[in-house]
């Protein structure tokens, strides 16, 4: 099995890779710098092939010792969605593209890298045609724009494959609530309603168990698809906002929508994805976004109150 280094690997996508990852037998060492105090992988502190080092994935002090008999790099330490990327522009660029510059200059020439970007980068499209990875790159947001520079400089070298993730759905030890099925869940459960600017928007989704067996397909098969980006998303939830927000009704009821006509999203994205290239190289996401949304609901129970809510 293989020694694998995870940048971020106590997020949200990392919570349950990291664990997926040792249950396969690999050896995983995770650098985090633990920014929301998460506490997501205590469960994991048994295991012998699991070691953990808190720091920041730009330090080259930090990465030079790790990146020693490391077979594979995932690096996942980023600012993710466009609002966050907004709020520290400067965080969002030294983080989203120059750690993977600074990784990319400090790896040797036969360390991998599995290396996930986002299908934000196909922009506004007309979601009429499916993107697929020879539709031109069209960022519209700073998290966009950083990502696909960071995939353009690993594809210009070797041994490197991307994956353009959908949007993520589902539980993770490290929760994240502003993922759009996760927020939607969540505004029905918890709140009883939403309103929805442009309803006709379209996205692609993936559960993010998916995701982690796509990692593990990816290891398996790295030299038959290296050097190559793979769209990774779920072909029967290219939907609109509206399908999705009517979707999350037939389990939550009483959730009241208001699809309102006036106002609008600030983010543009509309698209369809193709994931046809990464099922011809034998894989195919499987968990549905029923599935999603039920899981979703039962962790939602246990939230219980907000420490600045008496509700």
């Amino acid at each position: 099995m293989s020694q694998i280094l995870i940048t971020g690997g106590s997020g949200y996508l990392g919570s349950i890779l990291s664990e997926q990852l040792l249950s396969q037998g690999h050896k995983v060492t995770v650098l985090d710098n633990l920014a929301f105090n998460q506490r997501s992988l205590f469960h994991l502190c048994a295991n012998e092939d699991f070691d953990f080092y808190i720091g920041d994935a730009r330090d080259r002090e930090i990465l030079v010792p790790l990146l020693k008999n490391v077979e594979y790099i995932i690096p996942l330490a980023a600012v993710v969605g466009a609002p966050a990327c907004d709020k520290d522009p400067y965080l969002a660029e030294s983080l989203n593209f120059g750690a993977i510059e600074t990784i990319n200059n400090l790896r040797s020439k036969d360390q991998k890298i599995i290396f996930p970007t986002t299908n934000s980068g196909y922009g506004t499209q007309t979601a009429e045609e499916y993107c697929t990875e020879e539709t031109p790159m069209e960022p519209i947001s700073i998290y966009g724009k950083t990502k696909v520079r960071a995939e353009q400089l690993l594809l210009d070298s070797e041994n490197v494959i991307t994956l353009r993730l959908a949007t993520v759905f589902g539980v993770s030890p490290r929760m994240r609530l502003d993922l759009l099925v996760n927020h939607f869940v969540h505004a029905a459960v918890t709140q009883g309603y939403l309103t929805i600017f442009e309803k006709h928007f379209k996205r692609n989704y993936i559960h993010i168990r998916d995701v982690a067996d796509c990692f593990q397909h990816c290891l398996s098969n790295f030299d038959s698809m290296a050097n190559e980006p793979y769209n990774a998303g779920l072909d029967s939830a290219n939907i609109s906002k509206e399908e999705l927000a009517n979707k999350i009704k037939d389990f939550v009821p009483n959730f009241h929508v208001d699809f309102s006509d006036i106002g609008t999203d600030p983010d543009k994205r509309n698209y369809i994805v193709s994931n046809e290239k990464l099922r011809e190289n034998g894989f195919e996401a499987k968990r549905g976004l029923d599935k999603g949304i039920v899981e979703l609901i039962k962790a939602y129970r246990m939230l219980g109150r907000s420490e600045f809510s008496n509700v």
